[in-house]
């Protein structure tokens, strides 16, 4: 047995089945849910900042630049109020998606179970101290909470309604009030269970809940924005998705708590004039590792353009305009990279290379970091240039990126495009040597 079909084996057996149980799991799904739900506020939340903080340098004496700076510097605290609404309570959006998406996958009211984990949220994430609420822990820095009390509060709910511990109504009650009072009995063990429990831990350790779970998660926070975290969740992604599985689903779904932890963190640095103290984050992930889809295949499809074999030039001009927006399925399946031993290594190592030369260059202050939550589609350099305020040197970056990833493919590429063309030869031989059969 070759070394591929004992790799292609280890996949279809033990690494398939694992991620597909995973991928279906349903706080994972919850999870997923939830970002996807604030995913809007935050996007428009983050292209404020362009608002706020315009990309010109303090001392330019350009006019038009002057006048920008000038503006924003007046107006700050306004500006400010739409961005702190958005990214600055993006724990509310999740929480809610999260209870929403929960509801639904027990055949709970969506809205009331969403409430319910938006409500364990705040009960220990807005301490209440001199007649003020804190919002410390309403952005990233509250996330791991968010997620931690939005699947209680919607787990004890489900508990309780399977137990048929709750209150019913007469079927005459309308159907709005009847859910009212169904909910009655978890507000109150929520209630009863996390609120004491706040108050317990912060008497025993002179911490709230989300400081606590900051500060135990702390190592791994600052793992996940190291070279060797970026080339692990890289290649999970791309050996399933060699494997026809959405890896990025996955990948993401775990990363996207860390993302939004840093990526708040960065936008605070910002906001402070501090020097921004993470990279690694969804704008790294989509604009410099994911350029054209998965594996950076959009080089590949203009590379496929020029093919001489005819199936691959036609993939090509199918291809190419979908992955300016990073859609490439029809690159992936119409090659086909899936499964196809040729572009193994390729599809594997490109986006590894180009993250360690993204993550160097800015490690060494050569390009700007992400400061923004970008749509997925934007194409490549302007979503780079986008999530990093706008700056120049992520567009050079990713153009960098998208040579090497051309480079990489090129000699794969000529490879499979000769055993096409010899098979297309081998097939065209047998049939004008096959007799012709008259009729």
């Amino acid at each position: 047995m070759s070394m591929y079909q004992k790799m292609v084996n280890v996949i279809e057996q033990k690494v398939t089945p694992m991620a597909g149980a995973m991928g279906s799991q349903r706080h994972v799904i919850a999870i997923r849910d939830g970002f996807i739900s604030a995913l809007p506020f935050m996007i428009i939340g983050s292209f404020l900042l362009v608002f706020i903080f315009p990309p010109f340098s303090p001392d330019s004496s350009w006019s038009f630049a002057r006048s920008w700076l000038n503006f924003s510097l007046t107006y700050r605290e306004q500006l400010m109020l739409p961005f702190n609404l958005s990214m600055g309570v993006m724990t509310f959006f999740i929480s809610v998606g999260i209870g929403a998406s929960l509801g639904k996958h027990y055949k709970l009211d969506p809205i009331m179970t969403g409430l319910l984990a938006f409500m364990a949220f705040l009960l220990v994430a807005a301490p209440y101290k001199d007649g003020q609420i804190s919002t410390q822990y309403f952005s990233g820095q509250g996330i791991f909470t968010a997620l931690i009390t939005a699947i209680y509060a919607s787990e004890m709910y489900a508990f309780l309604k399977r137990h048929n511990i709750t209150i019913r109504l007469p079927k005459e009650v309308p159907t709005g009030v009847a859910r009212s009072f169904e909910i009655l009995i978890p507000v109150v063990v929520i209630v009863a269970t996390l609120h004491p429990l706040n108050l317990f831990i912060e008497s025993t350790t002179g911490m709230i809940i989300p400081e606590a779970i900051m500060h135990l998660l702390a190592p791994l926070v600052s793992a996940s924005d190291s070279l060797p975290a970026i080339l692990i969740s890289v290649f999970i992604c791309q050996i399933l998705w060699f494997a026809g599985i959405h890896g990025a689903l996955i990948v993401t779904g775990i990363m996207n708590p860390f993302w939004m932890a840093n990526l708040s963190a960065n936008q605070t640095a910002l906001a402070a004039g501090n020097v921004l103290p993470h990279i690694y984050l969804q704008g790294f992930w989509d604009h410099y590792l994911l350029i054209g889809g998965v594996g950076s295949t959009l080089p590949l499809a203009f590379l496929l353009l020029r093919s001489r074999a005819i199936h691959l030039r036609t993939i090509g001009k199918m291809g190419v305009v979908p992955s300016f927006f990073n859609i490439n399925e029809p690159i992936l399946f119409g090659t086909p990279i899936i499964m196809n031993p040729m572009f193994f290594l390729p599809f594997t190592l490109v986006p590894m290379i180009n993250a360690t030369l993204a993550y160097i260059a800015t490690k060494l202050g050569w390009v700007a970091q992400v400061v923004s939550l970008t749509p997925w589609t934007t194409p490549a350099p302007i979503g780079a240039s986008w999530a990093a305020n706008w700056a120049v040197s992520p567009v050079i970056m990713c153009l960098i990126c998208m040579v090497m990833s051309a480079v990489m493919y090129y000699p794969f590429l000529k490879a499979y495009e000769r055993t096409l063309l010899k098979q297309d030869e081998d097939r065209n031989a047998q049939e004008s040597n096959s007799p012709i059969t008259a009729n």
